[in-house]
């Protein structure tokens, strides 16, 4: 199995010109979707594909506590790019400024966690290990999943998960992004029919025990814009948990927004990351490079 920091690595051409090689194994359908990245904002133009690619860099602002860059992705050797974006780049360890309390919290609280052990083992109470996606989505299925059992998830158009890479491997900084894009489809937590959806209270907590029949056609959910807010550092060599909620604001017209929230094993703040996304059928991924626009 090819590691995610392996599939990730990037060949510097020149001090602003990186070369890259993106791998089937870590793709959805046939898209691919320094010190410290704080933001990141990305459009995402043209549809990505297997193979190489280049990024192409371009200094914006250089400061003293932020610097901010430009960054385009093309392949094929086109001329335009398939993903341009802005990066603002800090010192996570070294900031310094004003602290204050805030007492944010997620709401409703996430179900209790007996133990990343019981996780693992699968015998969390709370938690259960989810079916591996499709072939469709292999990046997902590089990761494992943990979702509430029974389909006990917090709100509607929202999920909950713990996740951690398939293969033992642990998540870095540089790897952020790529965990703010792995979450069960909240498309595809809804029922085929409305009279087909069941809910009771369980154990009265208010959360919903469904017995629903999934939406079973294949979806492809290409993200226009994605933001990503880091707020912690994560440690040197890594974390193998993390915990993420998805939320959908409004789904309306083949069009939905996603919040999305990374927190560590002791509940701190990771990152907040916004995504504006279509849903479209999976066949438009599957057509041949250069034949289909998003």
């Amino acid at each position: 199995m090819v590691s995610f920091a392996d599939a990730t690595a990037v060949q510097a051409l020149d001090s602003h010109t990186y070369h890259c090689n993106f791998r089937d194994e870590w793709s959805i359908g046939n898209a691919c979707n320094q010190p410290h990245t704080i933001t990141l904002h990305l459009s995402f133009l043209r549809r990505t594909s297997i193979g190489s690619a280049t990024f192409s860099i371009r200094d914006v602002k250089l400061g003293r506590r932020t610097s901010t860059v430009h960054v385009s992705l093309r392949q094929n050797d086109g001329t335009e790019p398939s993903v341009v974006g802005y990066l603002t780049q800090s010192n996570l360890k070294t900031e310094e400024g004003i602290s204050l309390p805030t007492h944010w919290s997620l709401h409703p609280s996430p179900l209790p966690l007996l133990s990343t052990a019981a996780l693992q083992d699968n015998t969390d109470p709370n938690w259960a290990r989810a079916h591996r996606p499709s072939t469709f989505r292999k990046a997902a299925a590089r990761t494992q999943w943990y979702l509430p059992r029974h389909g006990r998830q917090p709100a509607p158009a929202t999920a909950d998960e713990w996740i951690c890479l398939a293969d033992g491997g642990r998540f870095t900084q540089t790897s952020l992004g790529f965990v703010v894009d792995q979450f069960p489809q909240i498309v595809e937590m809804y029922p085929l029919d409305e009279q087909q959806f069941t809910a009771g209270n369980g154990d009265g907590d208010g959360r919903e025990e469904k017995t629903v029949k999934r939406t079973t056609t294949t979806k492809w959910y290409p993200t226009v814009l994605l933001n990503l807010d880091v707020k912690k550092a994560l440690p040197e060599q890594g974390v193998e948990w993390l915990f993420v909620r998805v939320r959908a604001k409004r789904i309306e017209n083949g069009r939905m927004d996603l919040e999305v929230v990374v927190l560590d094993e002791v509940e701190e703040l990771v990152a907040v990351s916004n995504h504006v996304c279509l849903i479209l059928g999976a066949e438009r991924n599957m057509e041949r490079s250069g034949t289909s626009k998003i």
